[in-house]
């Protein structure tokens, strides 16, 4: 069986404070992009689970890719056959577009049609929320209000069908764990909620921040400047995503003046 995880791109995120367990409260707003990887899963020999990759390369050791972690986490629960899956990967790691997390969400949903496991909406979530922070998200396809360590889902009031969005990955990715440990929280007046719901896309710039901007592009001035040229272009908005590195603008329709990036950054563009 074969599905095409998509990505995901964050509007706004807020850091709220650091928990007990170590990980950081978070207010966000998941939105999903047609940017997408493709997943094959068949039954494999014997009791093995293997992994081929191909497309972009993926930094560490194939065996502990999320997907492989996904099938050890329902074998435990079912008496599955050995399983064979194979990874093309077109949305680059470390990019804050939770690629790796949606890898993993599929990889469940496959095994649940292919092997008729009956899992519940319940279910699949429990797992997920073993993966991944952000992972519990890619089980559905519209945007979500993400809070807690990002894996408590609610329904937000936003469309933006019709406006172009434009993403840039510049060859590099931002390690998540170093960017969290230079974050100082803060309170908010306003939440992203009430900006996103109540607020024109006009005005999120100066509204809907991502916090980790600050941190991250003191020390890579040129996420600074992707930004800015979307901005310069016309985009309605324009911010990173996630931890980084990848930046996306939102437009009313496609600049008609090209982008002047550098050859080895790559761009995605789709409508929303």
């Amino acid at each position: 069986m074969v599905l095409f995880p998509h990505c995901k791109i964050n509007l706004g995120l807020f850091v709220l404070g650091k928990r007990n367990d170590g990980y950081h409260d978070i207010s966000t707003c998941f939105y999903p992009i047609g940017w997408k990887d493709a997943l094959e899963i068949i039954p494999g020999p014997s009791n093995n689970i293997s992994i081929g990759l191909s497309g972009i390369q993926i930094p560490g050791i194939p065996d502990n890719n999320l997907c492989v972690e996904a099938v050890k986490l329902v074998k435990k629960d079912f008496d599955l056959p050995g399983i064979r899956i194979h990874l093309h990967k077109s949305i680059p790691a470390g990019a804050g577009l939770g690629g790796g997390s949606s890898d993993a969400a599929f990889t469940l949903q496959i095994l649940d049609r292919m092997f008729h496991l009956y899992l519940d909406e319940e279910i699949l979530t429990w797992y997920s929320s073993m993966l991944g922070s952000d992972c519990s998200f890619f089980l559905c396809d519209k945007p979500r209000l993400a809070s807690g360590r990002g894996e408590v889902l609610s329904d937000i009031r936003i469309d933006l069908t019709g406006k172009t969005v434009v993403l840039v990955y510049p060859g590099f990715s931002i390690n998540s764990a170093s960017a969290y440990e230079q974050i100082k929280p803060q309170d908010r007046k306003t939440s992203i909620k009430e900006i996103i719901e109540y607020q024109p896309i006009s005005t999120w710039k100066n509204e809907l921040v991502n916090d980790f901007e600050k941190v991250v592009f003191g020390r890579y001035p040129e996420l600074e400047s992707i930004k800015k040229s979307f901005y310069d272009q016309g985009a309605c908005f324009a911010s990173m995503s996630g931890s980084g590195s990848c930046i996306y603008g939102i437009f009313n329709e496609y600049p008609r003046e090209p982008f002047q990036f550098p050859a080895h950054y790559q761009i995605w563009t789709g409508l929303l």
